[in-house]
């Protein structure tokens, strides 16, 4: 079995929606852990949502890696021509993938989405990389690796390039450009160097006719750390505000507006879309730039729990690559412990979960949640949908608030994003949000679906299988109690895409 069988099954399963909007690009979104993939994919090791494996494991990976469109109408929409479909894979760190074809003949990578990254890379000809997956069967599914001396479109990227970040690290302008990123976990970088090589997209519409666009990404040649033990083990696209990332570059060639959206649905389901406006009764609030190193980042000037209402103001991130939500003091204070004057619930403060705010409950009790609001700089209110976990024991169970505490940033996590579709307007410097349901353009403004469904249960385990290759050869490369598992925890590091 090869790659591309795993893709075919994925992609035949989790079938792509087209883009109704012109001058977008679109494809969906499905968390790993979602019961559409948990049936598809029938991946052992998946955690049951509600149980504390789940939430350990999603700080665990956090702390690894720290309407109607409104489009263009002068262009045909574009999808990748591998499909539309986004997915997670088991032991890949949490980070949502999309399949990603690229050079001639055309080789599927599936990559890593995140808007706390700018570069786009992939293993190459690699010395230190993961080269597949392991099935539970010993099986390995072997990982395709990109070879720019096996692609005749694809070529080196020279240090004279305005999109060559390392040029002090060149001898001359025709050198080949190299690249280097160090992460905040030890040990975690990707060194390699620039290439270009064509992105496969088709029209969306009913001629699909191929238009295949030129990107800048990051030949992989040495992956250490995180990056062997399953975090976006066969590439990551960066979604950040530098030039190198693939919204700027589809951008600065006038293939889209310089606008993306990333939709998160309670149960898991989610999209994104190039060249999405959002909706024009959406929430708005601007971007905080930094020339130097612009992000994603909001402020934030009041605090609404309950009906405990406090004027603080703050800057935030919102990175779609962090599964959960961390604030530093005061505002972490403020929120925590607002929550906890208002919820009539037993505080467990010897749970070993990695949120300090968990509660007390038993199945079939009703609770009172505290509402959460923010109130963004423009004025406009975001409200938290799911600010909560829950976690189910045999006889018992947790409700946590689903915030940590942060020394250096603050990061509004996918946790705080789920029911939303975020538009991040870079042409306008906005941040956009509106209630959606995630799966209709037409219907986004139906309620959403609070409630989550049982796990489907596993049969097939598959792990990343890393290689390290000292030779130039490539390597082979509604809130609801449910009776669960019992408590268990496990330690881990962090590491931010920011």
């Amino acid at each position: 079995m090869c790659i591309s069988l795993l893709l075919l099954l994925l992609l035949v399963s989790l079938a792509s929606q087209s883009c109704n909007g012109l001058n977008s690009f679109g494809f969906d979104i499905h968390h790993r852990f979602s019961d559409p993939v948990k049936g598809i994919m029938e991946i052992d090791m998946l955690p049951q949502k509600g149980t504390s494996e789940y939430y350990v494991a999603m700080a665990h990976r956090d702390r690894i890696f720290r309407g109607r469109r409104l489009a263009g109408d002068h262009q045909t929409p574009l999808t990748f021509a591998a499909g539309n479909s986004t997915y997670e894979i088991a032991n890949f760190g949490f980070l949502h993938f999309a399949n990603v074809s690229v050079g001639t003949p055309a080789l599927s990578f599936l990559v890593a989405l995140d808007t706390g990254s700018n570069l786009f890379w992939l293993p190459c000809n690699c010395t230190s990389c993961v080269k597949g997956l392991k099935a539970s069967n010993g099986e390995v599914i072997p990982f395709n690796i990109y070879d720019l001396k096996g692609s005749s479109t694809g070529q080196n990227v020279l240090c004279g390039n305005s999109l060559c970040e390392e040029q002090s690290q060149c001898p001359s302008s025709s050198d080949t450009c190299p690249y280097q990123v160090n992460y905040l976990s030890n040990g975690t970088s990707t060194t390699g160097f620039l290439v270009e090589d064509v992105l496969h997209l088709i029209t969306d519409d009913d001629q699909a006719k191929d238009s295949n666009t030129p990107i800048t990404f990051g030949c992989g040649q040495n992956q250490t750390g995180a990056f062997l033990d399953g975090a976006a083990p066969n590439g990551l696209l960066g979604l950040g505000m530098r030039n190198v990332s693939v919204p700027s570059i589809l951008a600065n060639q006038g293939l889209t507006s310089n606008i993306f959206s990333m939709c998160f649905g309670s149960d898991g389901y989610g999209r994104i879309t190039f060249g999405d406006n959002g909706s024009l009764d959406q929430g708005k609030t601007p971007f905080n730039l930094m020339a130097s190193d612009p992000t994603y980042n909001i402020s934030i000037t009041q605090l609404i729990v309950g009906g405990n209402v406090a004027d603080i103001e703050f800057h935030a991130i919102f990175d779609s690559g962090t599964s959960f939500t961390s604030l530093k003091d005061p505002p972490y204070i403020q929120i925590t412990q607002s929550f906890d004057s208002l919820i009539k619930l037993k505080r467990n403060s010897s749970s070993d979960l990695p949120f300090e705010y968990c509660y007390d409950i038993s199945p079939n009790q009703k609770i009172e949640v505290p509402t959460l609001n923010l109130t963004m700089k423009s004025g406009d209110n975001y409200f938290v949908i799911d600010p909560i976990v829950t976690v189910t024991g045999e006889d018992a169970g947790l409700l946590c608030l689903a915030i940590m505490n942060s020394d250096d940033v603050n990061i509004i996590g996918q946790n705080f994003m789920t029911g939303y579709r975020v538009t991040f307007d870079r042409e306008n410097m906005f941040l956009g949000w509106k209630e959606s349901n995630c799966y209709d353009d037409e219907l986004s403004n139906l309620p959403i679906n609070r409630s989550h469904s049982p796990a489907v249960s596993p049969a097939l385990a598959v792990n990343p299988e890393a290689t390290s290759n000292p030779s130039n050869d490539p390597p082979n490369h509604s809130f609801q109690i449910k009776p669960a598992s019992v408590f268990m925890m496990a330690s881990f590091l962090i590491l931010a895409i920011l």
